[in-house]
């Protein structure tokens, strides 16, 4: 009886599985995608989310292998794997993508987006703005093609000492993503920021190294960051935004369908992983208060807020240097998209 109840749900699944294999009748696709982040958390989900996707709308011919962080190296070195082509996608982050592509680095500048309905906003830049296009033309000219902006938590600021003001940032050793636009907004903030690999933050701070790191919670909870930790602050200026990036020449190559399939699926991918992260970012808090009760979490006043935007606007002029060609273009871009994002969801919040 069981075996005839399972062979009825193979004839009842086979049809759509046809359908889904008429989408794409072209050769077999064989790519490997490495992830920023660990097993379990935002990118390798998502990661693994459009790799089934692709697989399922091809029939099985599109099969894109994904590997989690540590597998092919460390952040930088699976940039430059997929720069080179060695593998076809990363998903990476703003900051650590800025090296290979400086005009990227626009997104690491704080207190930009507003400080709510980030994935409704960047879902409404991926599909009328002007940002992404202009994006797309400073990745090509480094052999790569993003494809889309992903909303994945705010950024929050880990420390051994309680932090309310500016003032209690002075001269705190900070750890951050390889980013040059990092840098200088939290050295205005008056904090000693220091780039460091994702696997040695958490050495880092056991050691001393550094005294405080950056990055959303749920990397926190992952990593065990808030084992050698004690406050969590939420500043409200940064969120981390990762990148699903292709190599140029293997994307270029590829039908014109499946090109526009990837593209689709990220895009309309970015509101239900804004969801999908604010609730497990909203878990991991939890969980991290459950195993260690003496962690203390803070978000900043809305007047507290706005000091710190004031001192983020004064490092944005140094993005027309740090970004390079188009920098300025790409900035304009990219708060005019955020303007008219918000007009079009009638936010109205009030510009800081």
């Amino acid at each position: 009886m069981k075996r005839i109840i399972w062979l009825c749900m193979i004839f009842l699944i086979l049809p759509v599985f046809n359908l889904h294999a008429a989408d794409y009748t072209g050769k077999s696709i064989n790519a490997k995608l490495a992830s920023e982040e660990i097993e379990g958390d935002f990118m390798t989900v998502w990661a693994r989310n459009f790799s089934d996707h692709m697989r399922t709308w091809s029939g099985g011919k599109i099969r894109i292998d994904v590997y989690p962080y540590g597998t092919l190296g460390a952040t930088g070195d699976i940039n430059e794997l997929a720069q080179m082509g060695i593998v076809q996608f990363v998903f990476s982050d703003h900051a650590w993508i800025s090296s290979f592509v400086p005009q990227a680095q626009a997104l690491a500048l704080n207190y930009i987006f507003p400080s709510e309905n980030v994935p409704e906003v960047l879902d409404w830049m991926a599909r009328h703005g002007r940002f992404l296009p202009l994006l797309e033309k400073a990745f090509r000219k480094r052999g790569l093609v993003p494809l889309a902006l992903m909303f994945e938590g705010w950024q929050w600021v880990s420390s051994r000492k309680d932090i309310r003001t500016p003032e209690d940032m002075k001269g705190l050793k900070l750890r951050l993503m390889s980013s040059k636009m990092l840098v200088e907004n939290y050295k205005a903030f008056g904090a000693s920021p220091t780039p460091m690999a994702y696997g040695e933050v958490y050495s880092g701070l056991q050691m001393g190294l550094i005294d405080a790191q950056v990055n959303p919670l749920f990397a926190a909870h992952s990593m065990k960051f808030y084992e050698v930790q004690d406050y969590f602050i939420l500043l409200k200026g940064e969120p981390f935004i990762g990148i699903p990036t292709v190599n140029q020449r293997f994307f270029d190559r590829l039908p014109e369908k499946v090109q526009q399939e990837m593209r689709k699926f990220w895009i309309d991918a970015i509101l239900p992983a804004g969801d999908w992260i604010n609730e497990r970012n909203a878990l991991d808090r939890e969980k991290m208060k459950a195993a260690k009760p003496s962690l203390t979490f803070i978000e900043i006043d809305d007047e507290t807020a706005a000091q710190f935007a004031q001192m983020a606007k004064t490092v944005y002029p140094l993005y027309r240097d740090i970004g390079g060609d188009g920098a300025d273009e790409l900035l304009n871009a990219l708060i005019a998209d955020i303007e008219n994002a918000k007009k079009a969801l009638r936010m109205n919040e009030p510009s800081q």
